[in-house]
């Protein structure tokens, strides 16, 4: 596990950099858990894995939309909030599992409700910590 203080959105975009530099060492599909209170960069951070991932069009905030799709040449990333879902039932429908043509990035912000369910390669926890964010990830797989 490596621990790191976040003092800006520099910062914050830099991880996102080296987050996206594991997920092209790896072939196989790949699923991020993103824990933290409100407002901890959680979007942010994904923004900036796939810009690095070479998704350069508008990244949106699946806190309405529970589930956002973004297509590269090479990957299909699913970039789902589930922070107002109540049962797994309700997740089920996203279909995060689904079959797809190129390697598959799924990037879950409020994982809570299925983490016991699934293996994601990283966990990360994000936290207020003054005017920045401390960030622990966790290599799982």
């Amino acid at each position: 596990m490596s621990s790191k203080y976040l003092d800006n959105e520099a910062s914050t975009s830099q991880l996102g950099y080296e987050i996206a530099e594991e997920i092209q060492k790896d072939n196989n599909d790949f699923e991020i858990h993103l824990y933290g209170e409100l407002g901890t960069g959680k979007t942010f951070l994904t923004k900036a894995v796939l810009k690095a991932l070479g998704y350069h069009e508008i990244v949106k905030s699946p806190t309405y939309t529970l589930c956002e799709e973004y297509e590269t040449s090479k990957f299909l990333c699913l970039h789902a909030d589930l922070y107002r879902l109540e049962n797994t039932q309700e997740v089920d429908v996203l279909d995060l599992d689904r079959l797809a043509d190129r390697r598959k990035i799924i990037i879950i912000e409020w994982p809570n409700l299925v983490a016991s369910r699934r293996n994601p390669n990283l966990e990360i926890h994000l936290k207020h910590e003054g005017s920045g964010r401390s960030v622990k990830v966790e290599q799982k797989k």
